[in-house]
């Protein structure tokens, strides 16, 4: 080889090698984590004893929490079920997605035809194509049409319910037994669906397997254990064989409550502790198996909740503790909610973290654990992991603003321990519900605020006044990503054939 072709070769092979180093770092499906994600329905940020509750016994949960790291500061990206959980699985803002309400099924006052776009890609989509297995358990709640179903997002298989347990096949609507049957109901349960019509119940859920009904109405009683039951079956099947995703996201403790008879009265919390109990036993249960099947070291464990407290079912919600407000409230008590992170090869042990972190940053955290590819379009979380191994993030953390909306509109913002409010109409708990009824409440107004959550966790002393330039910076803010949102938002899925 004369020196000309060597130099041109050597120079092809140092580029390719350049090339290489600059790449990111795929990980051998071998030493790939597993990942269990938890997500619980309207959990409030006082709910388990390692966050507080002196009434609610959950031993397990805490014992996750001392295996790992326990977020002080975590928060979602909504106080209502369907946009928290289009953030926690896209990584983006449910305004972004066209997904900023609460979905409810069809009726005649309602085409209940929308839900998350085929465009978008979930985690599970993303973890599917770097060779994962991929299953779901729970509560879905973004759109109960087959093309928006979890099968058709990056889920192997799916066991749940459509939506939330309080909705059901609208009683209202006019529906053919062709059209029920091909909506994977049986006679039997046409004929039940038939008798909630004429009685024009509630809380009449239906129970999915894959993308067919297998049950209806859905008895709730079973639904904490019958999750369970089949997340273990699936971490029995797939460890070992791949890494593998497995989405639990409860039904409760969403009102109507309901336990098992094997937890019925054993806590000290009422229906609504024994309820988080049993839900405790299934984190035990996850745990062991895992264990047992030598996968707990490889195994990320997140447990958290969608939003806060449903404060007006009194007894049968549950408490957001010190912090102000609950579920449907842009204050702490409807965005701060526990969370608990377990990777005993990577998360050092009873760790706790009070780095401000969100339900939008699950999404790249775990894509850059995996060495998976982020999603080819725009998100609004970051990744997180050096948090996870105990290093400080404040640079980053500290200079990021968080966007409190309530549906389409956005009330509120956060810069590290500032947080802006803007002058709103909200509502109090006057006369709290009991024993599953709602109870009462009464409009109120929240002028222009500005908070320190370092100091003042509870949103209790108005402090704008002694800091205008803060309360200015955050409000410009605000209405500069008011307006961003708005123009870089992407359509809503729709479904062109209904029932």
């Amino acid at each position: 080889m004369n020196l000309k072709k060597f130099k041109q070769v050597l120079s092809l092979t140092l580029m390719a090698l350049a090339f290489t180093a600059f790449q990111p770092e795929k990980k051998p499906a071998s030493i790939q984590p597993n990942i269990v994600l938890i997500f619980m329905d309207d959990m409030g940020y006082a709910d388990l004893s390692c966050f507080g509750s002196t009434t609610i016994s959950t031993p397990n949960i805490d014992q996750l929490a001392a295996n790992g790291m326990k977020f002080t500061d975590f928060h979602v990206a909504a106080s209502i079920c369907t946009p928290s959980r289009t953030a926690l699985l896209t990584g983006c803002y449910p305004q972004r997605l066209g997904l900023p309400k609460v979905i409810f099924p069809e009726s005649k006052d309602n085409p209940g035809n929308t839900g998350i776009n085929p465009e978008e890609q979930t985690i599970a989509e993303l973890l599917k194509g770097r060779g994962y297995a991929t299953s779901m358990a729970g509560k879905w709640h973004l759109g109960d049409k087959k093309m928006f179903l979890p099968t058709q997002h990056g889920f192997d298989q799916y066991f749940g319910v459509p939506y939330s347990n309080d909705m059901t096949i609208a009683p209202d609507m006019v529906l053919s037994e062709n059209a029920l049957l091909r909506n994977g109901m049986t006679r039997e349960m046409i004929q039940n669906y038939a008798t909630l019509k004429i009685a024009n119940k509630n809380h009449q859920t239906p129970l999915m397997k894959n993308n067919e009904v297998i049950e209806f109405p859905a008895d709730q009683s079973t639904l904490t254990k019958r999750y369970t039951e089949f997340c273990l079956d699936f971490i029995n099947q797939q460890a070992g064989k791949s890494p593998f995703f497995m989405y639990l996201a409860h039904t409760m403790p969403h009102t109507p409550i309901s336990a098992s008879k094997d937890f019925i009265g054993k806590s000290k919390g009422g229906l609504y502790g024994d309820v988080i109990e049993e839900i405790d036993w299934s984190v035990g249960e996850i745990i062991k198996t895992l264990d047992k099947k030598g996968v707990l070291d490889n195994t990320l464990v997140i447990f958290t909740s969608d939003n806060g407290p449903w404060l007006t079912y009194g007894n049968h919600g549950g408490s957001a503790g010190i912090l102000r407000g609950g579920k449907f409230d842009i204050f702490e008590g409807g965005f701060r909610v526990p969370c608990i992170m377990s990777l005993p090869s990577v998360i050092p042990k009873g760790k706790v973290s009070n780095e401000f972190i969100t339900s939008l940053d699950i999404v790249p955290t775990i894509c850059e654990m995996t060495g998976t590819d982020l999603p080819s379009k725009k998100i609004d979380g970051v990744n997180v992991l050096p948090v996870l191994k105990s290093k400080k993030m404040r640079k980053i953390l500290d200079n990021r603003y968080f966007y409190y909306f309530s549906e389409n509109k956005l009330k509120a913002i956060r810069k590290d321990k500032w947080k802006y409010i803007i002058p709103i109409n909200y509502s109090v708990v006057t006369n709290p519900g009991r024993d599953g009824k709602n109870g009462k409440t009464e409009p109120n107004k929240q002028e222009e605020a500005l908070y320190n959550l370092e100091k003042d966790i509870s949103e209790s002393k108005n402090i704008i006044k002694e800091n205008p330039g803060i309360a200015n910076e955050l409000k410009t803010a605000l209405e500069a990503f008011e307006q961003t949102i708005k123009k870089e938002a992407r359509p809503v899925g729709v479904a062109k054939n209904t029932f």
